[in-house]
């Protein structure tokens, strides 16, 4: 016989008001009936009906997060964090409390994760943004660089309005704020202060010749970071020579055929930065396959500061970006449990981390 919610309420000896209010968790409930409540709920193994509790809310238990590619840690780490937060209040870790669980899982103001991957495509990322405002989602966060085309930011901005007029929270987390969309929080990274520090770093080491590797040019990140590089360049009056930079992808294979390229355009380099850490890692294969060393005859720096930059030989020098600190805050965000920073908007600070594979250049 399935049980219904008079069920529980009768077992809990609540109403069933009281009820409905601890599994949506859309109002305060005193923490002993709350326990009361979700007690009855294990006890006869209750299942919400979601199809039919988001049609009777504003908004449905659904949070989805948009990334541009999950097997890339940049974006594997935020998603991570986001969802350590979105779980409840028993499903996140920074705001934990002792409970005691009775058979299977609790059920209370929890919300389901759905990591929606686009792989860079601006279409899939607006059939997302659709999909999610037709499921009405309690909340989206949007990861990473936006795509830079008028047309294609409109009809983000478009959607996010939408999404935040239905009673959706959006959070850009990486990413630029959206005038358009003024509802939307934006975290925003310090792509172009870290990349002016990272160069300045390499100038103040006495390096002149340095090449870059620089990310997809229709991405904000990418721009953003060559930027703060020409901006290091030209405060320490340095050439910025356009041979002695190179587009392509944010992977390794791209940091591989670009410093060839590099190397082939300009044979007496001292440095190269790379758009991001992965890139490094193939700016520092090829600079060994082409038998440099490093930092000895190259110098090489990279950008985020992931988990394997601290155990690569060298040791990577690089820009620290705290992404999972800033998944964890825009999951909060997103679940209403902290306040929106001053007019909607944060800067995430990038702070310059010195490793060994940067050094002074041979005289």
């Amino acid at each position: 016989m399935t049980v219904t919610l008079a069920d529980v309420a009768a077992r809990a000896q609540v109403s069933p008001a009281t009820v409905s209010r601890v599994l949506n968790g859309n109002y305060p409930v005193a923490a002993s009936t709350r326990e009361r409540v979700l007690q009855a709920v294990d006890e006869l193994d209750y299942v919400l009906n979601g199809p039919a509790s988001s049609l009777a809310a504003a908004t449905s238990d659904l949070v989805g997060i948009l990334v541009n590619d999950i097997a890339d840690p940049f974006f594997g780490i935020m998603a991570s964090a986001i969802q350590s937060e979105i779980g409840g209040p028993f499903g996140s870790a920074s705001h934990q409390q002792p409970s005691k669980v009775i058979g299977g899982g609790r059920a209370g103001g929890e919300r389901l994760a759905v990591v929606c991957n686009t792989g860079g495509s601006p279409e899939r990322e607006l059939t997302y943004l659709t999909l999610l405002q037709r499921q009405r989602a309690a909340a989206v966060v949007l990861t990473g660089g936006a795509v830079e085309d008028a047309d294609h930011g409109a009809a983000v901005a478009t959607k996010l309005r939408k999404l935040a007029e239905a009673g959706t929270r959006v959070v850009l987390c990486g990413r630029p704020p959206v005038p358009e969309a003024p509802e939307a929080i934006a975290l925003t990274f310090d792509n172009r202060g870290g990349g002016q520090r990272l160069t300045g770093h390499l100038i103040g080491l006495g390096h002149r010749r340095i090449g870059y590797i620089t990310g997809p040019e229709e991405r904000t990140t990418t721009r953003h970071r060559l930027e703060g590089h020409q901006d290091a360049l030209a405060a320490h009056g340095v050439e910025d020579d356009p041979k002695r930079t190179v587009h392509g992808s944010y992977d390794r294979r791209s940091g591989y055929e670009a410093t060839l390229e590099l190397l082939r355009r300009d044979p007496s380099l001292t440095a190269v930065v790379a758009a991001n850490d992965t890139v490094a890692l193939g700016a520092c294969a090829a600079l060994r396959d082409a038998g440099l060393d490093i930092p000895g005859d190259v110098s090489v720096a990279g950008f985020d500061d992931l988990p394997f930059s601290i155990d690569v030989v060298p040791a990577l020098t690089t820009v620290r970006l705290p992404l999972a600190e800033a998944g964890a805050w825009a999951g909060r965000l997103a679940m209403g449990r902290e306040e929106p920073p001053p007019g909607g908007i944060a800067v995430v600070p990038a702070d310059l981390t010195l490793r060994a594979s940067t050094a002074a250049p041979r005289s």
